[in-house]
């Protein structure tokens, strides 16, 4: 599949518009993979912004696409569930991953129990101790890149770095650490589009996860409470006694949100400077606008493009009749690129005004519990960056970035960069 480096809602696709409004299915892989959704999601918010899909590869769903009712949904738990008991947090009712319970798959007041369990991690103090920790990562890792050579950005800074991250909170044995990015890939991945062929293999793939996370979780069962996510969850009277189910589906949801969220905004960012010449100069002149360019680059690149809720009563939304047990999805990918709630959403923007305004860590009691400390990663690398290559565009985007072809983790599986000494 051809992979597109820019695609802009003023142009919009053929396909886009050529289809019939009542057939748009905005949830298709392909659109993300070949970056074309944004023109979906234009025309869906300018003719039909709560719109029923009757049938996609996903089943029937509403799409909610603007600000607003993306706000109205988030607000409203009571009548939008997240249970994983009636669909969970995503499209997708057969991934074996989402259909786990987990603290961000509950409604109050289990989510509000498990939720504070953990936060502590990401509490300010905490972030405070670890930002040594993160400062130091990045300086040793873009130390080793290549200079005056190509070399593929994701897996050498993106993964790296949120590996190494994720093996710091989890406190996960150093050597075995790639495997906290191989199961976040197998939980998010999309069945028939590269990594996982079946619901089966992931179930297994799952099952390792579990086995693994469960030896660590006994361990730190009969050790003294430490200050690391396994230790908080096994010490804790509100989790200490969680089904295996429920464990393993808090550490999916542990790993997914410290990975994917981070990972794709890292890359993200130099995407979008580098499609941007004129911001990444403005950034070079002043790097003290690294962490209002942060948040831009993070609503710039929504590394989350949807939530789901399920309907549990009959409401309506955006003068639709929303039924009892209807799946809705809002797409923060299209919230974030809401004329009507954000300036001149399709410009990258590095000192806007507002520039927090955005739905990439959602809203309400299932806002992101881990944003502060994506951004103080990013924040840090930016930093580290511009100590090392301080001229506008010397981080140079060489080749098409190869998107992840799924609905719900909008990513880069590559990202070919060049840096100039």
């Amino acid at each position: 599949m051809t992979q597109a480096a820019v695609a802009t809602p003023t142009t919009p696709s053929s396909l886009a518009y050529a289809t019939p409004l009542a057939d748009l299915d905005p949830s298709n892989p392909a659109l993300f993979a070949d970056f074309t959704m944004l023109d979906y999601f234009e025309r869906l918010r300018r003719e039909d912004p709560v719109h029923y899909c009757a049938k996609s590869a996903f089943g029937a769903y509403w799409s909610v696409t603007k600000f607003k009712d993306i706000m109205q949904v988030e607000t409203h738990p009571e009548i939008y569930s997240s249970d994983s008991r009636s669909g969970g947090i995503t499209i997708f009712d057969s991934n074996a991953a989402a259909s786990l319970p987990m603290f961000i798959a509950m409604d109050p007041p289990r989510h509000d129990e498990q939720r504070k369990v953990v936060s502590p991690v990401v509490a300010p103090e905490n972030l405070a101790r670890l930002e040594a920790v993160i400062r130091e990562r990045p300086a040793a890792a873009l130390d080793a890149l290549p200079v005056n050579e190509d070399f593929d950005w994701v897996s050498r800074v993106s993964i790296n770095l949120t590996t190494q991250m994720l093996a710091t909170l989890f406190d996960f044995p150093w050597q075995d650490r790639a495997q906290l990015s191989y199961w976040s890939d197998a939980a998010t991945a999309v069945v028939g589009q590269g990594m996982i062929d079946s619901e089966e293999q992931r179930f297994g793939i799952l099952m390792e996860c579990a086995q693994y996370m469960t030896r660590l979780w006994n361990e730190r069962l009969n050790s003294e409470p430490g200050n690391d996510l396994i230790s908080m969850l096994a010490h804790d009277d509100r989790t200490r006694n969680m089904s295996p189910e429920e464990f393993l589906g808090n550490v999916i949801l542990l790993i997914v949100g410290g990975n994917d969220t981070t990972r794709n905004s890292m890359t993200g960012s130099v995407l979008a400077l580098n499609e941007n010449a004129d911001q990444y100069a403005k950034l070079a002149a002043d790097p003290a606008l690294i962490p209002s360019m942060i948040s831009e680059a993070i609503r710039w690149q929504t590394p989350l493009a949807h939530m789901r809720r399920t309907a549990t009563e009959d409401a309506v939304l955006g003068g639709k009749n929303i039924r009892k047990g209807d799946k809705v999805i809002m797409w923060y990918v299209s919230g974030n690129r809401d004329e009507e709630a954000i300036d001149q959403p399709n410009r990258f923007i590095i000192d806007r005004e507002r520039v927090r305004q955005h739905l990439s860590f959602g809203f309400g009691i299932h806002r992101c519990v881990g944003n502060r400390l994506a951004e103080q990663q990013l924040r840090i690398l930016w930093e580290e960056l511009f100590k090392r290559w301080p001229k506008p565009m010397q981080i140079k985007v060489v080749g098409a970035p190869k998107r992840v072809p799924s609905p719900f983790v909008k990513g880069y599986e590559s990202l070919m960069v060049r840096i100039s000494a």
